[in-house]
């Protein structure tokens, strides 16, 4: 298992989901994953597409102008 970053910053609706789509795609079971984003919406839309696909949020918190969500990669 790694731990894998992805700089979603400065996307808009939809591309921090499908960013993170993308790169978890390349990613095996039980790898996570840290996504920063400053788009807020991404706070709820990550974690509904990774509750669609098998994944697992493990944090999502709110910084300043910056969401950064942690997702462990689910075996789908």
């Amino acid at each position: 298992m790694s731990h894998y970053s992805l700089d979603a910053r400065n996307s808009l609706c939809p591309m921090p989901v499908i960013k993170t789509q993308n790169r978890v795609n390349e990613l095996s079971a039980g790898d996570t994953l840290e996504v920063s984003c400053t788009d807020p919406g991404a706070l709820n839309d990550i974690p509904a597409w990774c509750r669609i696909n098998g994944h697992e949020i493990l944090q999502a918190i709110e910084q300043k102008d910056e969401v950064v969500i942690t997702i462990r990669v689910g075996s789908n």
